[in-house]
């Protein structure tokens, strides 16, 4: 199995690690799959606030984006290769893993497998969606290595989120973990 990860990096700071990190979480959600496509662009928060505003009505920030190339089940397998499109912006990981206590690296890898798991059609804007969308990030982050990001710091240990016993940011129904 062959999946293609097209990196575009639209903001420097993306420059050293976005190509890796995407070439690590994408194929992960993609297990299972044959020969996918996956477009990835590294942006900075006023970029990902004009996509924001400009497809979801919501000019303002936000961690990440995902675009289906067309309407799909989780349980079906894609009919078509390219599955569609992520943006994803640099200040504001950056500014949520500091705010959680994570590592950049794990936080974006989270936030990666997350939106390549909206092009294969999960959704969280149900309760029971969200519980299943949760369920699959936590397996493919736990076969990468990385810890349970929404679990609280009594549940997975120190340095998993900030403040004891807090939740972990969770999704707002809308493509995006708040």
């Amino acid at each position: 199995m062959s999946h293609v990860v097209d990196v575009i990096v639209e903001d420097d700071r993306w420059q050293e690690a976005l190509e890796r990190l995407a070439g690590i979480a994408v194929p992960a959600a993609l297990a299972g799959l044959e020969d996918c496509e996956v477009a990835v662009m590294g942006c900075d928060d006023a970029r990902i606030a004009e996509l924001n505003g400009s497809f979801r009505g919501k000019a303002r920030p936000t961690n990440v984006l995902s675009w289906p190339s067309e309407t799909r089940r989780p349980d079906v397998a894609p009919l078509e290769p390219e599955l569609g499109d992520i943006a994803i912006a640099y200040e504001t990981c950056a500014r949520e893993a500091a705010e959680q206590d994570k590592s950049f690296e794990a936080h974006v890898i989270h936030l990666l497998v997350h939106a390549t798991l909206h092009l294969l059609g999960h959704d969280h804007g149900t309760a029971s969606d969200a519980k299943r969308m949760e369920a699959e990030e936590v397996r493919i982050l736990g076969g990468l290595g990385y810890a349970d990001p929404y679990a609280s710091d009594m549940d997975a240990g120190a340095g998993n989120r900030a403040g004891s016993g807090t939740e972990a940011p969770r999704s707002d129904g809308q493509g995006r973990i708040v």
